[in-house]
Protein backbone atom coordinates (compact mmCIF):
# COMPACT_ATOMS: atom_id res chain seq x y z
CA UNK A 1 0.00 0.00 0.00
CA UNK A 2 1.30 3.45 -0.92
CA UNK A 3 1.17 6.02 1.87
CA UNK A 4 1.42 8.84 -0.69
CA UNK A 5 -2.01 9.95 -1.92
CA UNK A 6 -2.35 10.12 -5.70
CA UNK A 7 0.69 7.95 -6.33
CA UNK A 8 -0.61 5.18 -8.64
CA UNK A 9 -4.11 6.61 -8.16
CA UNK A 10 -3.21 9.59 -10.39
CA UNK A 11 -3.13 7.38 -13.49
CA UNK A 12 -6.87 6.73 -13.17
CA UNK A 13 -7.93 10.06 -11.66
CA UNK A 14 -9.84 11.55 -14.60
CA UNK A 15 -11.78 8.35 -15.24
CA UNK A 16 -12.66 7.94 -11.56
CA UNK A 17 -14.09 11.47 -11.50
CA UNK A 18 -15.58 11.56 -14.99
CA UNK A 19 -18.98 12.09 -13.35
CA UNK A 20 -17.82 15.18 -11.46
CA UNK A 21 -19.47 18.37 -12.75
CA UNK A 22 -16.38 20.51 -13.17
CA UNK A 23 -18.28 23.07 -15.28
CA UNK A 24 -20.80 23.76 -12.52
CA UNK A 25 -18.07 23.88 -9.88
CA UNK A 26 -15.98 26.34 -11.91
CA UNK A 27 -19.05 28.55 -12.40
CA UNK A 28 -19.70 28.43 -8.67
CA UNK A 29 -16.12 29.42 -7.82
CA UNK A 30 -16.11 32.22 -10.41
CA UNK A 31 -19.41 33.49 -8.98
CA UNK A 32 -18.04 33.35 -5.44
CA UNK A 33 -14.95 35.31 -6.46
CA UNK A 34 -17.04 37.91 -8.28
CA UNK A 35 -19.32 38.22 -5.25
CA UNK A 36 -16.25 39.23 -3.26
CA UNK A 37 -14.88 41.68 -5.80
CA UNK A 38 -12.62 39.55 -8.02
CA UNK A 39 -14.20 39.42 -11.47
CA UNK A 40 -10.93 38.67 -13.25
CA UNK A 41 -7.22 38.74 -12.58
CA UNK A 42 -4.64 36.20 -11.45
CA UNK A 43 -5.42 33.05 -9.47
CA UNK A 44 -3.06 30.59 -7.83
CA UNK A 45 -4.60 27.12 -7.58
CA UNK A 46 -3.18 24.81 -4.92
CA UNK A 47 -3.38 21.11 -5.73
CA UNK A 48 -4.53 21.76 -9.29
CA UNK A 49 -4.65 18.08 -10.26
CA UNK A 50 -5.02 17.51 -13.98
CA UNK A 51 -6.10 21.13 -14.45
CA UNK A 52 -9.80 20.79 -15.18
CA UNK A 53 -10.92 23.51 -12.74
CA UNK A 54 -8.01 25.73 -13.73
CA UNK A 55 -8.67 25.54 -17.46
CA UNK A 56 -12.37 26.31 -16.98
CA UNK A 57 -11.60 29.30 -14.76
CA UNK A 58 -9.15 30.41 -17.43
CA UNK A 59 -11.99 30.34 -19.93
CA UNK A 60 -14.05 32.42 -17.49
CA UNK A 61 -11.62 35.33 -17.67
CA UNK A 62 -8.97 34.48 -15.07
CA UNK A 63 -5.27 33.76 -15.51
CA UNK A 64 -4.56 30.65 -13.45
CA UNK A 65 -1.30 29.13 -12.27
CA UNK A 66 -1.49 25.72 -10.60
CA UNK A 67 0.83 23.95 -8.17
CA UNK A 68 0.51 20.15 -8.07
CA UNK A 69 2.63 17.64 -6.15
CA UNK A 70 1.86 14.59 -8.32
CA UNK A 71 4.20 14.42 -11.35
CA UNK A 72 1.67 12.14 -13.07
CA UNK A 73 -1.04 14.78 -12.77
CA UNK A 74 1.25 17.59 -13.88
CA UNK A 75 2.07 15.55 -16.98
CA UNK A 76 -1.64 15.10 -17.71
CA UNK A 77 -2.53 18.76 -17.15
CA UNK A 78 -2.87 20.40 -20.56
CA UNK A 79 -1.39 23.90 -20.52
CA UNK A 80 -3.28 26.78 -22.18
CA UNK A 81 -2.79 30.52 -22.60
CA UNK A 82 -4.74 31.08 -19.36
CA UNK A 83 -3.75 28.01 -17.35
CA UNK A 84 -0.26 26.81 -16.45
CA UNK A 85 0.72 24.09 -13.98
CA UNK A 86 4.01 23.43 -12.23
CA UNK A 87 5.12 20.65 -9.90
CA UNK A 88 5.61 21.45 -6.24
CA UNK A 89 4.56 20.99 -2.64
CA UNK A 90 1.85 23.53 -1.78
CA UNK A 91 3.21 23.79 1.78
CA UNK A 92 6.71 24.69 0.65
CA UNK A 93 6.63 26.31 -2.81
CA UNK A 94 7.25 30.07 -3.04
CA UNK A 95 6.80 31.62 -6.48
CA UNK A 96 7.86 35.21 -5.65
CA UNK A 97 4.63 36.35 -7.29
CA UNK A 98 1.40 37.79 -5.95
CA UNK A 99 -2.12 36.88 -7.03
CA UNK A 100 -5.59 38.32 -6.60
CA UNK A 101 -6.79 35.08 -4.99
CA UNK A 102 -5.49 31.67 -3.97
CA UNK A 103 -7.91 28.77 -4.42
CA UNK A 104 -7.79 25.12 -3.32
CA UNK A 105 -10.63 22.91 -4.55
CA UNK A 106 -11.90 19.36 -4.06
CA UNK A 107 -10.84 19.17 -0.38
CA UNK A 108 -7.14 19.84 -1.07
CA UNK A 109 -6.75 21.54 2.33
CA UNK A 110 -8.19 18.44 4.04
CA UNK A 111 -5.15 16.54 2.75
CA UNK A 112 -2.95 18.81 4.89
CA UNK A 113 -3.31 16.90 8.14
CA UNK A 114 -0.64 18.17 10.56
CA UNK A 115 -0.60 21.49 12.39
CA UNK A 116 2.93 22.14 11.16
CA UNK A 117 2.02 21.64 7.52
CA UNK A 118 -1.12 23.75 7.89
CA UNK A 119 0.96 26.60 9.33
CA UNK A 120 3.34 26.30 6.37
CA UNK A 121 0.43 26.25 3.93
CA UNK A 122 -1.06 29.44 5.37
CA UNK A 123 2.35 31.12 5.45
CA UNK A 124 2.97 30.33 1.77
CA UNK A 125 -0.56 31.40 0.84
CA UNK A 126 -0.13 34.74 2.60
CA UNK A 127 3.14 35.30 0.73
CA UNK A 128 1.28 34.92 -2.57
CA UNK A 129 -1.40 37.52 -1.71
CA UNK A 130 -1.41 41.27 -1.36
CA UNK A 131 -3.54 43.11 1.19
CA UNK A 132 -7.20 42.31 0.59
CA UNK A 133 -6.41 39.16 -1.39
CA UNK A 134 -8.64 36.13 -0.94
CA UNK A 135 -7.97 32.53 0.06
CA UNK A 136 -10.88 30.32 -1.07
CA UNK A 137 -11.01 26.61 -0.25
CA UNK A 138 -13.40 23.78 0.55
CA UNK A 139 -12.90 21.06 3.15
CA UNK A 140 -14.52 18.24 5.11
CA UNK A 141 -16.70 19.79 7.82
CA UNK A 142 -16.32 18.36 11.33
CA UNK A 143 -20.01 18.49 12.40
CA UNK A 144 -21.03 16.46 9.34
CA UNK A 145 -18.17 13.96 9.62
CA UNK A 146 -18.97 13.29 13.28
CA UNK A 147 -22.71 13.26 12.71
CA UNK A 148 -22.90 11.13 9.57
CA UNK A 149 -19.87 8.86 10.10
CA UNK A 150 -17.90 7.85 6.97
CA UNK A 151 -18.89 4.48 5.54
CA UNK A 152 -17.49 1.89 3.15
CA UNK A 153 -18.27 2.78 -0.47
CA UNK A 154 -17.81 1.03 -3.79
CA UNK A 155 -17.51 2.86 -7.11
CA UNK A 156 -17.39 1.31 -10.59
CA UNK A 157 -16.34 3.19 -13.72
CA UNK A 158 -15.14 2.17 -17.18
CA UNK A 159 -14.14 3.34 -20.63
CA UNK A 160 -13.35 1.45 -23.85
CA UNK A 161 -10.10 0.02 -22.45
CA UNK A 162 -10.51 -0.65 -18.73
CA UNK A 163 -13.05 -1.16 -15.97
CA UNK A 164 -12.28 0.02 -12.44
CA UNK A 165 -13.77 -1.10 -9.16
CA UNK A 166 -12.76 1.14 -6.25
CA UNK A 167 -13.43 0.20 -2.63
CA UNK A 168 -13.08 3.02 -0.08
CA UNK A 169 -12.77 1.91 3.55
CA UNK A 170 -12.59 4.80 6.05
CA UNK A 171 -11.08 4.59 9.52
CA UNK A 172 -11.90 7.48 11.85
CA UNK A 173 -9.22 9.02 14.04
CA UNK A 174 -11.42 11.33 16.19
CA UNK A 175 -8.63 12.58 18.44
CA UNK A 176 -6.75 13.80 15.36
CA UNK A 177 -9.75 15.28 13.51
CA UNK A 178 -8.87 12.85 10.73
CA UNK A 179 -10.30 10.07 8.60
CA UNK A 180 -7.89 7.63 6.96
CA UNK A 181 -9.45 6.37 3.73
CA UNK A 182 -7.95 3.11 2.50
CA UNK A 183 -8.54 2.66 -1.22
CA UNK A 184 -8.33 -0.67 -3.03
CA UNK A 185 -8.61 -0.46 -6.82
CA UNK A 186 -9.10 -3.37 -9.21
CA UNK A 187 -8.26 -2.56 -12.84
CA UNK A 188 -9.58 -4.92 -15.52
CA UNK A 189 -8.14 -4.76 -19.05
CA UNK A 190 -11.26 -5.25 -21.18
CA UNK A 191 -9.34 -6.81 -24.05
CA UNK A 192 -7.19 -9.33 -22.18
CA UNK A 193 -9.50 -9.67 -19.15
CA UNK A 194 -6.46 -9.45 -16.90
CA UNK A 195 -7.01 -7.76 -13.54
CA UNK A 196 -4.42 -5.82 -11.57
CA UNK A 197 -4.87 -4.11 -8.23
CA UNK A 198 -3.23 -1.60 -5.92
CA UNK A 199 -3.94 0.12 -2.62
CA UNK A 200 -3.43 3.66 -1.38
CA UNK A 201 -4.11 5.41 1.93
CA UNK A 202 -5.50 8.96 1.85
CA UNK A 203 -5.46 10.78 5.18
CA UNK A 204 -8.18 13.46 5.36
CA UNK A 205 -8.47 16.12 8.06
CA UNK A 206 -11.82 17.70 8.87
CA UNK A 207 -12.25 21.19 10.28
CA UNK A 208 -14.68 23.23 12.33
CA UNK A 209 -15.18 26.93 11.64
CA UNK A 210 -13.77 28.07 15.03
CA UNK A 211 -10.66 25.99 14.37
CA UNK A 212 -10.16 27.61 10.98
CA UNK A 213 -10.83 31.08 12.41
CA UNK A 214 -7.95 30.64 14.87
CA UNK A 215 -5.65 29.38 12.12
CA UNK A 216 -6.66 32.24 9.83
CA UNK A 217 -6.16 34.89 12.51
CA UNK A 218 -2.67 33.64 13.32
CA UNK A 219 -1.66 34.16 9.70
CA UNK A 220 -3.25 37.53 9.05
CA UNK A 221 -6.57 36.40 7.56
CA UNK A 222 -10.18 37.09 8.45
CA UNK A 223 -13.03 34.78 7.46
CA UNK A 224 -15.61 36.75 5.49
CA UNK A 225 -17.81 33.88 4.28
CA UNK A 226 -18.65 30.23 4.92
CA UNK A 227 -21.22 28.19 2.97
CA UNK A 228 -21.92 24.79 1.53
CA UNK A 229 -19.75 24.28 -1.53
CA UNK A 230 -21.88 24.58 -4.65
CA UNK A 231 -25.23 25.53 -3.11
CA UNK A 232 -24.27 28.58 -1.06
CA UNK A 233 -26.46 27.54 1.87
CA UNK A 234 -25.40 27.88 5.51
CA UNK A 235 -23.32 24.97 6.87
CA UNK A 236 -25.03 22.43 9.09
CA UNK A 237 -24.66 18.92 10.46
CA UNK A 238 -25.52 17.47 7.04
CA UNK A 239 -23.01 19.66 5.16
CA UNK A 240 -20.06 17.45 4.27
CA UNK A 241 -18.26 20.00 2.05
CA UNK A 242 -17.96 23.60 3.26
CA UNK A 243 -16.28 26.45 1.40
CA UNK A 244 -14.75 29.44 3.16
CA UNK A 245 -13.48 32.78 1.91
CA UNK A 246 -10.61 34.26 3.92
CA UNK A 247 -9.33 37.78 3.30
CA UNK A 248 -5.78 38.89 3.98
CA UNK A 249 -5.54 41.92 6.25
Amino acid sequence: MSSLPFDTYSTYYDLLYADKDYDAEARYVAGLLKRHGIAGGRLLELGSGTGRHGRLLGQAGYSVKGIERSPEMVARAAQTDTFQCIGGDICATSLNETFDAVIALFHVVSYVVTNEDLADLFTRTSQHLGAGGLFVFDFWYTPAVLGQRPSVRVKRVSNDQIAITRIAEPVSEPNLNRVDVHYTLFIEDLESRQITSFEEAHRMRHFSLPELDILASRHGFTRINAEEFGSGTAPGEDTWGVCVVLQKS
